[in-house]
């Protein structure tokens, strides 16, 4: 079974039905999307075909790159792209094999139920103390190969710490994605496309492009103590498809003793469904400055370190690092060069008016996953605007997130005043998701605008005060709102301490129109004094 011929990815079709094609059918524009039975398998199916094209593609120059965006290849181009390759993604047999360990022994590894491939079933732990509650055991006990090789490219992309000796990714353990989409509905080979680089950007981009055995590229060619000679790899020992291959867990599926039945994920029937897989720690020990084109990085002490998801999940207070980055000294941001790359003008005016951001990636806690979380954030028509419109868009949502970020620390602040008065402690996020989701469509309506301004005008000014001042009264409006509809005046009466609940609602007040907030929106300052502050304060609902 070799991946590049074998029809192991599942897609929707325009007309809404689903089937299994191989990679060389990703350009008929029937195929509108990947359609898995999981969502990180998308996540997965997503990355693999992209780090596919990336490492095939001869588009050398943004021209090349634009021909084959209007025009995708045909069956028999990306067959001939293939080709060379076609020995890296066998998936079974005695040699090598796709993503697993070249020369890995049963008798020097541990086997492993086939479900440990994925990322959120049940550790040893969990088993030996029976603390599996809410993802239980025995649920996933075979899988078809298209499956297994869906579950084992996702492990081995995300690859979460997995105990002594059992390596994370090169982005860490469940790395956010930020993938662009086209705005409106039109093929998955243009989807795939748009996070392509040209052939050449990308040698220059994070590797050694010198090296050029088979293994620098993809590291199961051969052995491990080939690939990594000493105890870590860096960028400098690979070649930059390397990236899209890393391979920290040593693994090899057990192809002896396969049977037949149905695939516990996609339900077909399979005649060759594996149950077990052989792993050894000590794998491929990424360290380095290693730059993903597929994700953001923020600044800690000077190195640039890939972003993770986090409680909370994904909403506006993202869209401006993730999308245009941050650097305001007290935080710095970049995003995905992928998204840097179709904000550029020589590529722009290729992709359309409209955009979307796709970020997805596991919340992990260790080894533990706590939620996978997947959002698209609009660009409405981002790509068409100029530098110039870009960094005024830039300061102007950095001052809206930065009175939003204000706000929502005051209502977090008085909610626990109201709840328990003085310095409580506990677990408070569900006032900030709700504050995000409430102020999220204002956000995105003043956002369009502005970027629409720009693209009209790139010299114009559409950070207005009166703008400003309507983004501070929608501030206001969700935080009063949410206290006294939701989180204090909802509720029992007899259970309320009034006169805590409003010195509470006062001092939200007060937060709500303070000189700190004031400045953050770049709105005229009162003076201070008793009577100027009380004018200063919002009517009450």
């Amino acid at each position: 079974m070799n991946l590049l011929q074998h029809p192991w990815m599942p897609v929707r079709r325009r007309d809404g039905l689903r089937d299994w094609v191989a990679p060389g059918m990703l350009s008929d524009p029937d195929v509108v999307a990947f359609d898995a039975a999981r969502a990180d398998f998308n996540g997965a199916l997503m990355q693999f075909a992209i780090g596919l094209l990336q490492s095939v593609s001869p588009a050398d120059t943004h021209s090349a790159w634009s021909r084959l965006f209007r025009q995708a290849p045909d069956l028999a181009t990306l067959a001939a792209w293939f080709d060379p390759v076609l020995p890296a993604f066998e998936f079974d047999g005695e040699g090598a094999r796709f993503m697993q360990d070249f020369s890995l022994k049963p008798e020097e590894a541990g086997l492993n139920s086939i479900a440990a491939l994925l990322i959120e079933s049940p550790g040893e732990n969990a088993l030996r103390n029976n603390s599996d509650h809410f993802v239980k055991r025995g649920r996933v006990e075979c899988l078809c190969p298209d499956c297994a090789a869906l579950a084992l490219f996702t492990l081995q992309t995300n690859a979460p710490s997995g105990g002594v000796g059992y390596r994370t990714g090169l982005r860490g353990g469940g790395p956010l994605t930020t993938l662009l989409l086209s705005g409106t509905p039109q093929s998955l080979w243009q989807d795939l496309w748009l996070n392509v680089q040209p052939r050449a950007l990308h040698l220059e981009s994070c590797g050694n492009a010198g090296l050029n055995l088979p293994h620098h590229r993809f590291p199961w060619l051969a052995d491990i103590t080939v690939t990594q000679p000493g105890q870590e790899t860096a960028p400098v020992q690979v070649h930059p498809d390397h990236i899209f291959w890393a391979t920290p867990r040593r693994i090899r599926l057990n192809m002896d003793g396969l049977m037949s039945g149905k695939c516990d994920i996609c339900g077909r029937t399979s005649d060759r469904l594996i149950r077990q897989f052989y792993a050894k720690n000590y794998g491929l020990n990424y360290k380095g400055a290693w730059l993903h084109p597929l994700s953001p990085y923020y600044s800690n002490k000077g190195e640039w370190l890939p972003m993770h998801p986090q409680p909370g999940g994904i909403g506006y207070r993202h869209w401006l690092g993730w999308v245009l980055g941050v650097s305001d000294g007290k935080e710095q941001l970049r995003p995905a060069r992928t998204v840097v790359s179709a904000l550029d003008g020589t590529r722009s005016r290729q992709v359309g008016p409209s955009l979307r951001l796709w970020a997805f990636g596991y919340d992990m806690d260790n080894m533990k996953a706590r939620c996978w979380y997947e959002s698209s954030l609009p660009l409405y028509g981002l790509a068409d605007c100029n530098p110039d419109a870009l960094r005024t868009l830039t300061g102007s949502a950095g001052g809206w997130l930065a009175g939003a970020r204000l706000a929502v620390q005051a209502l977090r602040n008085a909610v626990k005043d109201a709840w328990f008065g003085g310095d409580a402690r506990g677990d408070f996020s569900a006032v900030d998701i709700s504050f995000w989701g409430a102020t999220e469509r204002a956000f995105f309506l003043q956002l369009h605008h502005c970027i629409e301004a720009l693209r009209l005008d790139p010299l114009a000014e559409p950070d207005t005060l009166e703008l400003r001042q309507r983004w501070q009264a929608q501030l206001q409006h969700a935080a009063y709102q949410l206290f006294d509809q939701q989180f204090v005046g909802a509720g029992p009466v007899e259970r309320q301490h009034p006169r805590r609940v409003a010195e509470a609602r006062r001092r939200l007040g007060y937060a709500l129109c303070d000189e700190k907030l004031l400045t953050a929106l770049r709105l005229p300052i009162p003076e201070k004094t008793a009577r100027s502050r009380r004018k200063a304060m919002p009517a009450q609902p």
